[in-house]
């Protein structure tokens, strides 16, 4: 990433940071996985801790990760997301979730992993190279609707390439939710239905996941969109 687009890329973060200051809301940063399951385990009971973020079960830590907090000014945990490099060993990212798409199920949902299915999309098939994977988004109830959820979401976009300027950032987001328009007020650029099809253990409901996605000429390219009216 070049100089200009550094430097761009700090002064649209401290942007953002005076945003979410004027509403009220401190956001904190950090690296230490260990730290955020205690976070979650005893402030965010009504989402448990999605596994791709779980380093008691996956290899997540400085080098490959980190995670975003918002508290209140009470210190309530209001807000969540986190983010984590995948290491495609030479793959495209759908030959890699072919054999490992099963790392990524949404959370909360008792899964049969032998009937569920991933089908790539055109996107997938021509990812190659550093990709980051973008999950864990939770806002309380009461900040919703706000337009806040936009510009913290672009707060994690922004921070990861600053930080690895990677080639693709991808999120796997069921259809009802996807189909209310978050993928756009998070500012994704690309979206791909049918991309992943869990069957729960339960039932015979099926839930159809989307892949949204930015390339890093996609990040840059929201650098530039004005922030002013995203927030109520």
């Amino acid at each position: 990433m070049s100089i200009h687009n550094t430097f761009e890329g700090a002064q649209f973060i401290a942007t953002i940071a005076d945003i979410v200051k004027e509403n009220g809301i401190t956001l904190q940063v950090g690296t230490n996985f260990t730290e955020y399951a205690e976070i979650i385990e005893c402030e965010r009971v009504a989402q448990p801790l999605g596994v791709p973020f779980d380093n008691r079960r996956t290899h997540i830590d400085s080098s490959n990760g980190f995670w975003i907090i918002g508290r209140d000014i009470e210190g309530e945990l209001i807000h969540t997301q986190a983010l984590r490099l995948i290491d495609l060993a030479g793959l495209s990212l759908s030959n890699y979730l072919v054999e490992r798409f099963t790392d990524f199920p949404p959370v909360g949902i008792d899964l049969d992993f032998a009937r569920s299915r991933y089908h790539p999309g055109p996107g997938a098939r021509s990812m190659f190279g550093a990709v980051c994977y973008h999950g864990e988004f939770w806002l309380k109830d009461c900040y919703r609707g706000t337009g806040i959820s936009s510009v913290l979401a672009r707060f994690a976009l922004v921070s990861s390439l600053l930080k690895w300027s990677p080639d693709y950032v991808i999120g796997f987001m069921p259809r009802p939710i996807a189909f209310k328009g978050l993928a756009e007020r998070e500012g994704y650029m690309h979206a791909e239905p049918g991309c992943l099809y869990w069957h729960r253990s339960d039932s015979e409901k099926i839930l159809e996941g989307f892949m949204v996605w930015m390339g890093r000429e996609d990040i840059k390219h929201i650098l530039g969109i004005p922030l002013h009216g995203l927030v109520s």
